[in-house]
């Protein structure tokens, strides 16, 4: 996998990946961003939530899980000293659906943990407090 990040002017970047997509990275207007896009720390939060949540769905789609929409809700806290690394991040799947079974659910989130997402495993191997929940949302 590539990427590259290309400087566009103060603490404004933009990024491409290696199948051509784009994001811009700032920072904030009092370090001399303009807030143009997520911090680069936001963008590693995000992907961490993305990777999960691609497990998650793809795991209750093959159990036949009626989901008709799940969400990822992170909660990210970053030491106080330089560097500002995560030292602690929760990921609460929120999952709507139809006749979705709890236990189905619990599976999907604990596998996605403790299996399959490379970004959060990768967090906790790099000692980030790494925490899930669920929460389910019955459709009639």
């Amino acid at each position: 996998m590539k990427a590259t990040v290309n400087w566009v002017d103060g603490v404004s970047f933009s990024a491409m990946s290696e199948t051509g997509h784009t994001v811009v990275m700032d920072g904030p207007e009092d370090h001399g961003g303009r807030n143009l896009g997520p911090r680069p720390m936001e963008m590693l939060l995000m992907g961490m939530g993305g990777c999960a949540s691609y497990d998650v769905l793809s795991i209750l789609q093959k159990s036949r899980q009626q989901v008709t929409a799940c969400v990822a809700e992170l909660d990210a806290e970053r030491a106080d000293a330089v560097p500002a690394v995560f030292v602690r991040i929760h990921l609460k799947f929120v999952v709507t659906g139809h006749k979705l079974k709890e236990a189905q659910v619990k599976r999907a989130v604990s596998l996605s943990a403790e299996k399959y997402c490379s970004a959060s495993i990768m967090m906790e191997a790099a000692g980030v407090a790494v925490t899930h929940s669920y929460e389910i949302v019955e459709l009639d």
